[in-house]
């Protein structure tokens, strides 16, 4: 695989500093049930690495000593962590709003038949990826046979009450293009998800967060394999809109590797970007006392796939 961070050093992206911490992001580990072409943590079945039992215990620590409003759990597949449970009963126990980026299939994966029931007991949020509501296409992206698992996972999510306008239990979907392009508009693109699933197959669901493709690992390894990699960075400095600066996701979060050490976000991670560009790789438990409102992000070109259009975050478009 080519490695994109020399291609990303212009750094011609504006400073940009933090706002007061409230969410932590953690991925807790890289092995995932599937292979997708625009991942960009590397995850699929044969990675092993994952978080360490010291290591979460540096997280439920730093989630109480920082009044941490919102734990975002990334992976890989985040529910193959043996510890995933107890996490979530620990942020459970201490008022901490709980986010779990599923990628649905997981779900009727052998030994998770309990999995839906649990995170619904918990009130744990479901942020799950399903780039189209057309069977070819999510196949195409994201492995045969997955997008007829992800519409088993829905419905078995709305059946505990998931993405149903009474209940508080809380399903986002996921849009990524398959190429080198923007998403187009979330709001319009939302309407058309929710008519067509409801149509076909009476999904449910709150919102639909259409997120930029990074140009790092997996994703940007091919656009430089193919030469498309300058026209995509042509395409994302030119549709940069100063206006998404002021929202960006690094402002308010911090991100934290299966091994325990620190980023400005979670693309920062997977390029090795430390925070405030520091030499040295900072651990979460000696982060605990650490203040960093106000503090540099580390920037590169990458950047501008967070403020391209309608700008992308964790949570979606950035403006309308």
């Amino acid at each position: 695989m080519i490695d994109t961070l020399p291609y990303l050093n212009q750094l011609n992206f504006p400073a940009i500093k933090r706002y007061e911490l409230d969410t932590l992001q953690i991925n807790i580990g890289l092995k995932c049930n599937q292979t997708c072409v625009h991942c960009h943590v590397n995850s699929s079945p044969k990675r092993t690495e994952k978080m360490s039992l010291e290591t979460l215990e540096s997280v439920k620590s730093f989630l109480v000593k920082k009044n941490i409003q919102t734990l975002d759990i990334t992976g890989g597949a985040p529910e193959l962590h043996p510890e995933f449970k107890n996490l979530i009963s620990c942020a459970k126990d201490n008022d901490v709003h709980i986010i779990d980026r599923c990628n649905l299939t997981i779900l009727s994966e052998p030994g998770m038949e309990d999995l839906a029931q649990f995170l619904s007991g918990h009130e744990v949020e479901i942020v799950a990826s399903l780039p189209c509501y057309e069977s070819e296409n999510v196949d195409k992206q994201r492995g045969k046979g997955v997008f007829e698992k992800s519409i088993y996972a829905l419905n078995l999510l709305n059946s505990l009450g998931y993405g149903k306008p009474e209940t508080n239990l809380v399903l986002n979907l996921v849009y990524n293009p398959q190429g080198p392009v923007l998403p187009p508009d979330q709001n319009e693109l939302e309407n058309s998800y929710k008519k067509e699933l409801a149509e076909r197959y009476g999904i449910e669901f709150n919102q639909l967060f259409t997120i930029c493709n990074m140009p790092i690992k997996r994703f940007g390894s091919t656009l430089i394999s193919k030469n498309e990699l300058s026209d995509y960075m042509t395409l994302l400095k030119h549709s940069y809109r100063n206006e998404n600066l002021e929202n960006t996701m690094c402002r308010h979060l911090i991100s934290v590797d299966w091994q325990g050490y620190v980023y400005d976000c979670d693309f920062n991670q997977m390029l090795g970007l430390n925070m405030q560009d520091n030499k040295e790789r900072v651990h979460l438990s000696e982060f605990i006392d650490v203040n960093v409102e106000g503090e540099s992000i580390a920037v590169r070109d990458h950047c501008y796939g967070c403020t391209a259009g309608q700008g992308s975050s964790c949570g979606g478009a950035l403006s309308t």
